[in-house]
């Protein structure tokens, strides 16, 4: 059998390939744990988080099944409002429970402070909000951040139901390279 163009090529490419091979340096991937505080305002003065659409027969509240929220909500180092800002939550959550009492999130954590400017994380997951304490995923990040995967424990540490406004602890730990 008379030997083809690729048969006597393949040798040759792979012979280029071993210093290419020897070159590449795997990413060693971080850990990363950070915690700040979701400043969630829905009514009052400076809204953060309103109201999109819902449920055509019924009130509109975040206790209703079906109601979406659009939100750009502070993140800050510390559980007061006007405390230094590290990013911004910006996203949907979804009343997602027949019972309304399930959130489910699909946010970017966009951060501006100095160490992360531009860096962003990528949430989803259901947001159990009557419980004291939740997780949802990080699905991906940016900047950074790039290829980040992990959990955000959600801790609420105010939380005004007639008024729709709460402060949610974030601790965040994600890998990432």
């Amino acid at each position: 059998m008379a030997p083809t163009s690729l048969t006597t090529a393949m040798p040759l490419l792979l012979l280029l390939a071993i210093p290419i091979c020897l070159e590449a340096k795997p990413h060693k991937l971080k850990q990363t744990n950070m915690v700040f505080y979701m400043q969630d305002w829905e009514s009052g003065a400076n809204t953060t988080a309103i109201m999109v659409a819902g449920n055509t027969k019924r009130r509109w509240y975040i206790l209703e099944f079906g109601t979406i929220f659009a939100t750009d909500d502070a993140l800050t180092e510390s559980i007061d409002r006007n405390s230094t800002q590290v990013g911004r939550a910006h996203g949907i959550y979804v009343n997602s429970a027949l019972g309304g009492s399930d959130l489910h999130l699909l946010m970017s954590l966009v951060f501006t402070n100095k160490e992360y400017n531009g860096s962003t994380l990528q949430i989803q997951g259901a947001d159990r909000f009557l419980h004291k304490y939740r997780e949802v995923s990080v699905v991906s990040g940016t900047g950074k951040f790039r290829f980040a995967r992990g959990y955000a424990t959600l801790e609420t540490v105010y939380l005004d139901i007639p008024g729709s406004n709460a402060i949610i602890r974030w601790n965040v730990t994600f890998l990432h390279y």
